[in-house]
């Protein structure tokens, strides 16, 4: 074939041409000058950043015929012969391919047989981290006490599946991701030397598609300046990389500050049917508002924008949006984008994303008007009238009118919750010390019927429930809390079961009949206090006394109860 693609082309031949790099390759070229040459080299980054290539100029450095010096000559019969690949003396081996211990054992018994035409004997190995651990066992000794006129240079794109033991025998550099706008002075270099004739706006669009890899920018602007027509324009790049242009942005993102859901769906629609990839145009979208917000926050810094030119048309629309707006923008776009990770729809989640936006009622607040201030003034000239109003006042007046809220918020609410009182004193007028005993001595046994059966919930509901008094066939059950006396009662089942189990131990059906543990102590109380005034009061046979115990009317509570009333008096016993 007489045609190179680009990169092949403008591979770099110079450490100067190793774009974005500059950390490592100004190390190697001082190490060049002071003959500090390592026995071994780890170059590890992302792909198309130049691993592979700044191993081969060191290689050339380093057997330089008019070396040692920081640049190869690619003059020289070595620097040539390196550079075609017709001299032996400079391997490269693809561990991919070439990952069993018999292709390093082979390694391992050549090494010790110096070079024939040149001064050193170097292998590059290429992604390194296909190797087998066998293989990684059987290069190690050899990496770490190799001949003198033997150099490893090791190249991955995933170092931390290479051992330590291996990483610690080596000079490792680490290739960065090369920025948009280094990318883009290199290939503006290639064009002009090329003689093609491009728009400065197409370029930027390769440069962020390529994702901080040379070889891939170059891959697709080789494929633009094919699709262009003699001049390499800003829609050519746009078709090829599949982007979306800042117009088409400019007009959904317009739509969603307008919130007309349809016209934006509809945009959407006409740049999907162009071909345009839904993943991508939800990173463009993103991108757009990043950089509004680094508009809106500081528009000095144009140059670190990503994805936009601030034109008018921006300008306008960032006017009207709220800072607030962005983050939300921002966060549902990228909800959107992590869930198209793991489906076949992407496109629809894109439109219910779009349509969440338009619902968004977020926008930019508009400074204060000449009248909005006026009567913000107005307000706070009523407030201060107040407060000078207040502490005019008699200081006795203001804490009795401060005392009278708080009094109202110290009362206690009523119950919530029914207690079916008659019940409860009808199983108290008919209960037997033998009846809550045959509750009690099974109690726990019910509680564990309830865990066998699957019936968790319920029986947490009774940790803090106990039977207190029973008759024939019912008994009563109190609760710690109110809140747990309605979610029983509310609970058909619940109840239903109780009954159920507690017939299976005892033989009797008995009936519950909840109620909170204030409640009860009232009612214990009321009923015990009406049976001394009918005379019919016996000391109690439910087996109780030892929770509740009657008490005779302290005349400090009277006293309490005639200076502030049964509303705000509280009684603990």
């Amino acid at each position: 074939m007489s045609y190179q693609a680009l990169y092949r082309v403008w591979r770099p031949q110079h450490f100067a041409d190793v774009v974005g790099q500059e950390h490592i390759t100004k190390t190697l070229q001082n190490a060049l000058l002071q003959d500090k040459i390592s026995h071994a080299y780890l170059f590890s980054g992302p792909r198309g950043t130049g691993k592979t290539s700044a191993a081969k100029i060191l290689a050339k450095a380093v057997n330089c015929e008019n070396g040692p010096s920081a640049e190869p000559c690619n003059e020289c019969a070595s620097c040539r012969g390196i550079s075609d690949g017709s001299i032996q003396d400079v391997i490269e081996i693809d561990a991919a391919s070439n990952n069993g211990v018999d292709e390093i054992r082979d390694i391992r018994d050549k090494v010790k047989y110096a070079p024939g035409s040149v001064r050193f004997k170097v292998y590059i190995i290429d992604e390194v981290h296909m190797l087998s651990t066998g293989a990684f066992n059987a290069l190690l000794k050899t990496l770490e006490e190799p001949p003198a006129h033997v150099i490893f240079i090791l190249a991955t794109t995933e170092p931390h599946k290479i051992p330590l033991t291996i990483i610690s025998r080596c000079q490792r550099f680490d290739f960065k991701r090369i920025t948009a706008h280094a990318i883009g002075g290199r290939m503006t270099l290639i064009l002009n030397e090329t003689g093609t004739e491009f728009d400065e706006a197409a370029l930027p669009i390769i440069a962020r598609a390529a994702e901080g890899g040379m070889r891939d920018a170059l891959s697709l602007l080789d494929q633009a300046v094919s699709y262009s027509r003699g001049r390499l324009t800003e829609e050519d790049a746009l078709t090829v990389t599949g982007t979306v242009g800042q117009g088409m942005l400019n007009q959904i993102v317009q739509a969603i500050v307008e919130q007309n859901a349809a016209q934006a769906v509809q945009t959407l629609g006409r740049l999907l049917m162009e071909g345009k990839d839904p993943v991508r145009f939800t990173e463009d979208l993103i991108l757009y508002f990043r950089d509004m917000l680094l508009f809106k926050m500081a528009p000095d810094l144009e140059e670190s924008m990503e994805r936009i030119m601030a034109d008018d048309a921006f300008t306008a629309i960032a006017g009207q949006v709220a800072e607030a707006a962005i983050y939300e923008y921002i966060s549902v776009l990228n909800n959107a984008q992590q869930e198209m990770k793991f489906t076949n729809h992407a496109r629809i989640y894109l439109e219910v994303a779009l349509v969440n936006l338009c619902r968004l009622h977020v926008k930019a607040q508009p400074s204060a008007s000449g009248p909005e201030v006026a009567g913000l003034i107005e307000k706070i000239n009523r407030l201060e009238q107040q407060v000078q109003e207040l502490k005019s006042r008699p200081a006795g007046l203001v804490e009795a009118e401060a005392v009278k809220p708080a009094a109202k918020k110290l009362s206690r609410p009523g119950n919530q919750f029914k207690v079916a009182v008659p019940q409860v004193e009808k199983v108290l007028s008919e209960a037997t010390k033998q009846d809550i005993q045959n509750i009690k001595s099974r109690w726990g046994n019910m509680i564990g019927y309830l865990n066998e059966r699957q019936m968790r919930s319920q029986a947490a509901l009774l940790n803090d429930a106990e039977p207190v008094a029973a008759s024939g066939d019912s008994f009563v059950l109190k609760f710690k809390y109110e809140i747990h006396c309605q979610m029983a009662s509310d609970n058909k089942a619940f109840m239903d079961s109780i009954s159920t189990i507690l017939n299976e131990l005892t033989g009797k059906p008995y009936r519950a009949l909840v109620v909170p543990e204030d409640a009860w102590l009232d009612i214990r109380r009321s009923f015990l206090k009406k049976q001394k005034e009918d005379g019919s009061y016996t000391p109690p046979d439910d087996g109780s006394d030892a929770d509740v115990q009657e008490e005779e009317e302290d005349p400090l509570v009277s006293k309490a109860l005639e200076l502030v009333g049964e509303e705000f008096l509280e009684i603990k016993d």
